[in-house]
């Protein structure tokens, strides 16, 4: 309906209410003839009698009466529509659909969202696993709002996307628990030494799924001077530490990946300098609603966010 629309709507709960033209044009600070041709155009447009007139009464029909408590609404929705913008202006409602790589349910997703869910209950929070590639194409096409994923600090972003690092995780080995048994690694306060555990086949994500971590990996072979073997290859984090399990080879995973216990694994810390995995946020700058600006906040002041 159009403005006119709704004014012959304000109209009609007036006369419904007061059951009089007269008291109902007076309340409207209009005069009756107009008020009576308002109300006879619109029964006309909707081919429906709303009121019995008589020269001595006006009553509503059967279908006006239940058609009021409809009306009044509507008219009560549109009246608080100047403040639904101004709410959603400032992102105290609205919805953030957000994406996260398999990694952040172990460390930062849980955290993030239960404070953000706590702090704007109003907000409608959808929730993806995506890989990083995935996400990047995501905010790009407008698909997702932000997104929690793997990128050290020298990782180049399409323009547009904004990126904040959130949480920083040493790489820790993932090895089959019957390495210990036959003593290539040792217990769980013994650091392990890369060359012990080189030689067997690496499970990781595939390069395209994710560039970050993989290059991470790599290149700490390099500067340990070693090549990989290459083992199985995953897309979720969860399916690479059940491979582990499985005695097909090892991983190099983010520390937070402890918080997984899945039988037939076990984790241990490299000797020497450890490469860092980088967990951050991205978004893009032209397309974020307002309600991002909250969760970018959060990610970044609380305790558990290192920049």
């Amino acid at each position: 309906m159009n403005i006119r629309d709704l004014r012959q709507l304000r109209h009609f709960v007036a006369v419904a209410e007061e059951l009089h033209f007269g008291r109902a044009a007076e309340r409207l600070c209009m005069t009756q003839p107009p008020l009576s041709q308002s109300i006879q155009a619109l029964e006309q447009e909707l081919g429906i009698e709303l009121f019995n007139r008589t020269k001595r009464s006006v009553a509503l029909t059967p279908v006006g009466a239940l058609w009021l408590p409809y009306v009044r609404k509507l008219l009560a929705d549109v009246q608080g529509l100047p403040n639904i913008a101004t709410r959603l202006s400032r992102g105290e409602i609205g919805t953030v659909r957000l994406s996260f790589v398999s990694s952040a349910v172990f460390s930062v997703l849980p955290q993030l969202v239960g404070r953000y869910k706590e702090a704007f209950p109003e907000i409608e929070l959808t929730l993806k696993e995506e890989t990083s590639d995935l996400q990047i194409q995501g905010l790009l096409d407008n698909q997702i709002d932000a997104g929690i994923m793997i990128t050290p600090s020298h990782r180049q972003l399409p323009p547009g996307i904004q990126y904040r690092p959130i949480q920083r995780d040493p790489l820790i080995a993932a090895v089959p628990a019957s390495w210990v048994a036959s003593g290539r690694v040792g217990p769980a306060e013994q650091l392990v030494e890369f060359s012990q555990i080189c030689e067997a086949p690496l499970i990781l994500y595939p390069r395209e799924s994710a560039v970050p971590l993989y290059d991470l990996v790599t290149q700490y072979y390099e500067a340990q001077g070693r090549s990989v073997n290459w083992g199985q290859r995953a897309i979720q984090m969860q399916t690479i530490i059940s491979l582990v399990s499985a005695g097909l080879g090892f991983s190099l995973v983010p520390s937070s990946m402890t918080n997984l216990e899945r039988s037939g694994v076990v984790y241990r810390r490299l000797a020497g300098e450890l490469p860092i995995m980088e967990t951050g946020l991205v978004w893009h700058k032209n397309n974020a609603p307002p309600s991002v600006d909250h969760l970018i906040q959060l990610a970044v002041n609380k305790d558990w966010a290192k920049n």
